[in-house]
């Protein structure tokens, strides 16, 4: 590797640029199940244009943001597991990963969003159940759509 790349090996610069930032496995089946519910939805857009997060799941008009976070990428304490390679590095990476989640948690809930935060191990059906419970909370019925 090139004393300026920040993979430790090939195999690992490999695995990590496979690595995608939408349209993953975790989010096409969560996607999936909330849709069966008849609940439409925008995918990846910032609930606020001028701050630079994006929602996996938008209800702009209900004001609800959905995220579907990476246990690894966002230090689930269930599942999280610590790099052994380049420890340094990914522990900073996480807790940086856990304070913008934090933050735009914070940021939206001052512009009076809702969030809910999943965790991608949580089962499919139970999220997206919970999605709906919220939005039908929000809504003040008992209606799905």
């Amino acid at each position: 590797m090139s004393e300026s790349s920040w993979a430790s090996s090939i195999g690992v610069r490999k695995s990590m640029q496979a690595n995608t930032g939408r349209d993953t496995k975790p989010e096409l089946a969560l996607r999936r199940a909330v849709h069966a519910l008849g609940l439409r939805y925008y995918v990846n857009r910032r609930p606020i244009k001028a701050v630079r997060r994006t929602a996996d799941l938008l209800f702009p008009k209900l004001k609800l943001a959905v995220f579907l976070d990476g246990c690894f990428w966002h230090g689930c304490p269930e599942h999280h597991t610590v790099a052994k390679t380049n420890a340094p590095f990914w522990a900073e990476k996480v807790a940086t990963n856990r304070r913008r989640d934090a933050d735009t948690n914070e940021r939206l809930a001052a512009q009076g969003w809702t969030v809910i935060r999943i965790w991608e191990h949580e089962p499919v059906a139970e999220a997206a159940a919970r999605i709906a419970e919220t939005i039908t909370a929000m809504r003040g019925t008992s209606s799905h759509r």
